[in-house]
């Protein structure tokens, strides 16, 4: 299943809604990087076991079930995760990519591409559908959690 959406992050015309910087956005994506614990639910252990200055490899342990995970990124633009097959997990991939059309007009699209099939009027397919709306979900509580790191000042300055 391969699967794509967008979040809007700053609304321009919201002026109830504080704007978020490229990096205040981009400290988010990396603290879902070290520690993913704050943005899925379940996750009760994340650990970095290899790291170097663009790759992170990490054990995510969710009560006996354990993913392993590949973390790549460029600064401020885009970051991956990669997740290897196991037993408990068949694999995939999501990449999230900073865009920003115009100034201070941030989004964050989600690309998705997982083993599960698609296909149309299937029970495959419905189950994909339900899997889709949960991405979508997941995805919506990153951009809330980003907000909550962002206001509560942890960015480094």
């Amino acid at each position: 299943m391969k699967f794509e959406h967008l979040i809007e992050v700053n609304d321009l015309g919201n002026p109830l809604l504080s704007a978020l910087t490229r990096e205040e956005l981009w400290f988010g994506l990396l603290c879902r990087a070290e520690d993913a614990r704050a943005f899925l639910p379940g996750l009760e252990a994340c650990t970095i076991v290899e790291r170097d200055d663009e790759v992170l490899v990490r054990d995510l342990h969710f009560g006996n079930a354990v993913i392993r995970d590949r973390v790549t990124f460029s600064a401020l633009e885009w970051i991956r995760f990669e997740s290897e097959a196991n037993a408990e997990h068949a694999g995939g991939s999501l990449t999230i990519s900073i865009e920003e059309p115009e100034e201070g007009a941030l989004f964050l699209r989600f690309r998705y591409h997982t083993t599960l099939p698609e296909g149309a009027g299937s029970e495959d397919g419905q189950y994909a559908g339900f899997v889709r709306s949960a991405y979508h979900q997941s995805d919506v509580d990153t951009v809330r959690v980003i907000r909550m790191i962002a206001e509560s000042g942890r960015m480094p300055q």
